[in-house]
């Protein structure tokens, strides 16, 4: 075969099945890679939280700074996440469109013989594009598991900076400047330490609620990660 002229295009319908089997599985394939790859980056969050906690609550002389370095660090994950997420989306669109447009249609009772059109499909893979944005990656992550993770680890910082030690005893702080003598780190006064998770919490809430997907950009159906 003179290859000069390049690669021949199926030619018949035996051959354009076989090649639609062959990239369907190879589309499956990067999916499933950038599905495995959001499972560690969660799996990541998970076990930093489960050391700082450990760390932190095991001991009452243990700083609460760990608590929010465990914070910053998990924000970080999330945002890892969430770019992994948009590569995710793109490949998972891909799947689920020959599954429901091609494949549905072949189970289908009396479709034999029809035909399926991909009509958007030869720009899609000629020039990539994201479908959505960075914080909509983010808020999809945060409704389906940081919520919890980032919940946990603020409770436990509540814990650790509403208890006070007194004669070998532990109480809680009875008044508000008691609060900000725990929550102060060094030389930086409890009043900032305390604007700063707030601030942080704040942030994650907005990006949460205002970048939510629509189901339209979800897809149909219930089985989505």
């Amino acid at each position: 075969m003179d290859m000069t002229a390049g690669i021949p295009l199926p030619s018949t319908s035996a051959e354009s099945i076989t090649m639609l089997a062959h990239y369907y599985r190879g589309e499956l394939s990067r999916m499933i890679s950038w599905r495995d790859r959001l499972d560690r980056t969660t799996n990541w969050a998970i076990a930093s939280l489960a050391a700082m906690l450990s760390f932190s609550l095991s001991s009452q002389t243990a700083h609460h700074s760990v608590l929010l370095f465990c914070m910053l660090l998990i924000y970080g994950l999330l945002v890892i996440e969430a770019r992994r997420y948009r590569f995710y989306d793109v490949y998972r669109a891909r799947v689920r469109r020959l599954e429901s447009q091609y494949f549905a249609a072949m189970f289908t009772p009396g479709m034999s013989g029809s035909r399926v059109s991909f009509d958007t499909f030869p720009d899609e893979l000629r020039t990539p594009r994201f479908a959505i944005s960075i914080h909509q990656a983010m808020a999809r992550r945060l409704r389906r598991n940081y919520f919890w993770i980032f919940l946990v680890v603020l409770l436990a910082w509540l814990v650790k900076t509403t208890s006070h030690v007194s004669d070998g005893h532990t109480r809680l702080v009875h008044t508000v400047n008691e609060f900000l003598e725990n929550t102060a780190i060094a030389g930086i006064p409890g009043i900032a330490v305390m604007a700063g998770v707030v601030g942080l919490y704040v942030w994650l809430g907005f990006v949460m609620f205002r970048f939510e997907l629509e189901s339209d950009d979800i897809g149909p159906g219930q089985v989505h990660v």
